[in-house]
């Protein structure tokens, strides 16, 4: 299998606090391969654990790295970006 990885940077404006966190989370979980998140050149944490995610402490405009392996790996890390990049923090009409 090969490992793929990208690199994306934080589109909500309070960063991955815990309501962006658990959606990112959630989906990594439901992925059901491997899913890896780093901030910066820090370890990587497990991206379905919510408590790893928020732990990493990433902000608004933060770049972070994710990391999948498995079959469908492009796609889930396609979905994770989008979840990554969207600024959860808007107020909906």
């Amino acid at each position: 299998m090969t490992e793929v990885a990208r690199t994306v940077r934080i589109g909500s404006s309070h960063g991955l606090h815990a309501r962006p966190a658990k959606l990112f989370a959630q989906a990594a979980k439901e992925s059901g391969i491997p899913v890896t998140i780093a901030k910066g050149d820090g370890k990587a944490v497990n991206a379905a654990s919510i408590l790893g995610v928020i732990a990493l402490a990433v902000e608004h405009g933060d770049y972070v790295t994710l990391t999948a392996d498995g079959e469908g790996a492009e796609g889930i890390l396609d979905t994770l970006t989008e979840l990554l990049t969207t600024d959860h923090d808007q107020a909906t009409a």
